[in-house]
């Protein structure tokens, strides 16, 4: 069951590229948060997603918007795209238990085993404000991230 506009999103914990971890709770009250599921670190559709985030969001510098992306992948493959494609945002391990979080939020494929293309903006207070879930071939539109954003403010 996908999470819904207008519900309050599903907490979670999961580390980051460096073992880090984080919770979207601790962003309540100070971030809206832009959530980011894609199926693999490395192929083809997720890299250009990755990488049009890294060049063409500037959103993510503003001191109350945090970008997270999450995949399947382990947080050892994650540092390692990272750091070759130099994303600075925060990229998380949804591992183990595999795809726990993206099941939580509605867009875990069973078939593939992997997250399907669902971005959640989250306000302040914790509740999804937009959302769009693509097909796993399906790139999203940056701009449709700026504009749901930009009515928050």
């Amino acid at each position: 069951m996908a999470v819904e506009v207008g519900e309050q999103a599903p907490d979670f914990e999961l580390k980051d590229a460096h073992g880090n971890p984080v919770t979207l709770s601790g962003f309540r009250g100070s971030k809206n948060v832009v959530l980011v599921f894609y199926p693999l670190a490395f192929s083809g559709v997720c890299s250009g997603e990755m990488c049009a985030m890294r060049d063409d969001f500037p959103e993510v510098a503003r001191e109350d918007v945090e970008l997270l992306t999450v995949s399947v992948d382990s947080m050892f493959v994650l540092r390692t795209w990272a750091e070759r494609e130099h994303f600075d945002f925060t990229m998380l391990a949804d591992f183990w238990p595999h795809g726990a979080v993206a099941r939580a939020y509605g867009v875990f494929d069973d078939k593939m085993g992997v997250a399907t293309r669902g971005t959640f903006i989250i306000d302040k207070t914790g509740v999804v404000r937009w959302k769009v879930v693509n097909p796993i071939p399906q790139a999203r539109e940056i701009a449709d991230y700026q504009k749901a954003l930009a009515e928050l403010d």
